[in-house]
């Protein structure tokens, strides 16, 4: 959780979206939920800049932009500065799973489609803002399936992991098959608590926002590999 979640000051977002009423739309929903909207953006080089400038507990960041899109304005924010302590939902009208993968391994915590309903958009923000990922295991499943790579990429390595008790290696290989904290205890028959704890030191050693970007990174250093290596039997 972060510090302004942990302190109950006010969650402040930037709603970065070439349409303004689309903006308009997002700022008046959040408004009316007590949320703070403390900056707006109509491309992605301004989104940029209003993220770094405001600093905001979450950033709405629409994919397709003129100029510079979503997921390069999520890459620069992410890139340049790692301590601004924002994480990013990803908005689309396009619910295609390679733009959620994209926006994940740019460092999204979250994907949303703009058609979602206000009551959505709002527990999202306030989720992601918690430092939970907005992602469900089945769909985590479903994206490593079919588009992590099936060989680990020798450019991607992390010294950390070596930081990891046996323990929380195991956690980690677990995590990133998609499973949730309940199917983690049950796999591991540990309590809902000791898995959230294991979890919690697994991201604070490897220095990662969230769980999302825990299955990203065991994928992309080979410490797991996609369950597609033993195929599976087609479904009806």
């Amino acid at each position: 959780m972060s510090d302004a979640a942990a302190a109950g000051a006010p969650l402040r977002v930037v709603i970065a979206d070439d349409q303004t009423l689309v903006r308009s739309g997002f700022r008046l929903i959040l408004d009316e939920a007590g949320i703070t909207v403390a900056g707006e953006a109509a491309n992605g080089k301004e989104a940029v800049a209003a993220v770094l400038q405001h600093r905001p507990d979450v950033a709405l960041m629409d994919i397709r932009m003129p100029g510079m899109d979503g997921l390069e304005a999520t890459r620069r924010i992410l890139a340049s500065k790692p301590g601004c302590g924002s994480r990013i939902i990803i908005l689309t009208t396009f619910d295609l799973d390679e733009y959620v993968y994209a926006a994940l391994t740019a460092g999204a915590s979250g994907f949303l489609l703009k058609d979602t309903s206000p009551e959505q958009l709002v527990a999202a923000v306030r989720t992601v803002r918690s430092g939970d990922a907005l992602l469900a295991p089945s769909i985590t499943r479903r994206l490593i399936e079919r588009f992590a790579p099936h060989q680990p990429d020798q450019s991607v390595s992390h010294a950390r992991l070596s930081d990891l008790t046996a323990r929380e290696l195991e956690v980690l290989r677990l995590l990133a098959r998609g499973l949730s904290n309940a199917e983690l205890a049950v796999e591991l028959t540990l309590s809902t608590a000791t898995v959230k704890t294991h979890v919690a030191s697994i991201l604070a050693k490897l220095q990662l926002r969230d769980r999302v970007q825990a299955v990203v990174l065991a994928y992309q250093t080979g410490l797991t590999g996609p369950p597609s290596s033993s195929p599976a039997p087609d479904r009806p």
